[in-house]
C-alpha cells in the first residue's frame, strides 16, 4: 500500500469514528476530502488522523478532529456563506470550513503569529484551497473590512465574547467560541433580536491574545 493509500485509510477510520460520535453527514464528507496530513509538521504526519491535538510550534496546536467537526456542526455552515475564523493555526480547520461553504463562499482567517500566517497559507495553497484569505493581526478585533459575516469560528479561548465579533456578525448569524482561562466551555452565540448564549461542552484551547483577550 502506497503512502497516499495509507493516509486515505487512516482518514476513513477517523471519519467513521466521528460518525459514531454523532457528527453530521456534510461535516463528515468535508473531513473526508481534507488531507489532514498536509496541515501538520512533517514529523507528525503519521499521527495526522489520530483524534487528539498536535503541536505545531510556539505552544500552538492543531485541534483534535472531533473538536473541528463539532465546531463546524454547531455553526451549521452553508454553501456561499462568508465566514471569519480567528486563529488560522496550520490551516486545517480553515480547509474544512472551505469545503462546507464551497467555491461560492469565502473564509477570512486572522492569525497573530506571523510564521503561522505563512505556514497556513502555504498548506492551504498546497492542498488546493483558493477561497481563503489569511491575514496577520490582532484576532480579537476581527476583520472589519470584510464584515458582516454569516458565521464566526474562534479557535482560541477568550475571557468573554469580544465586542467586535458581535458587531461584525450578521443578524441571524452564529459564533462558536471557547470561553474561560483555566476551566473552559465551548459556547454557541446566536445574534437574533438579542444575543443568545448556549453552553455546549468542556474544552481546552490555547488563549486568545489581544485587546479583548488575555
Amino acid at each position: 500500500m502506497g503512502e497516499e493509500e495509507r493516509y486515505e485509510e487512516a482518514r476513513k477510520r477517523m471519519v467513521e469514528y466521528l460518525r459514531q460520535q454523532g457528527i453530521s453527514g456534510e461535516v463528515l464528507e468535508a473531513m473526508m476530502r481534507v488531507k489532514r496530513h498536509l496541515f501538520v509538521p512533517p514529523e507528525r504526519s503519521d499521527s495526522a488522523y489520530g483524534d487528539y491535538p498536535l503541536p505545531i510550534g510556539e505552544g500552538q496546536t492543531i485541534s483534535a478532529p472531533h473538536m473541528v467537526a463539532m465546531m463546524c456542526d454547531y455553526l451549521e455552515l452553508k454553501r456561499g456563506e462568508k465566514v471569519l475564523e480567528v486563529g488560522a493555526g496550520s490551516g486545517y480547520h480553515a480547509a474544512v470550513i472551505e469545503e462546507l461553504i464551497g467555491e461560492e463562499g469565502h473564509l477570512y482567517t486572522i492569525e497573530r503569529i506571523q510564521w503561522l500566517v505563512e505556514f497556513s497559507t502555504k498548506n492551504l495553497k498546497r492542498a488546493g484551497y483558493k477561497n481563503v484569505t489569511v491575514t496577520h493581526g490582532d484576532g480579537t478585533l476581527g476583520v472589519p473590512e470584510h464584515a458582516p459575516y454569516d458565521k464566526i469560528s474562534v479557535t482560541c479561548a477568550a475571557p468573554d465574547v469580544p465586542p467586535p465579533y458581535i458587531e461584525q456578525l450578521k443578524t441571524g448569524g452564529k459564533i462558536v467560541i471557547p470561553l474561560g482561562r483555566y476551566t473552559q466551555k465551548l459556547y454557541l452565540i446566536e445574534k437574533k433580536n438579542g444575543i443568545e448564549k448556549n453552553r455546549k461542552c468542556d474544552v481546552v484551547f490555547v488563549p486568545l491574545i489581544g485587546r479583548y483577550g488575555f
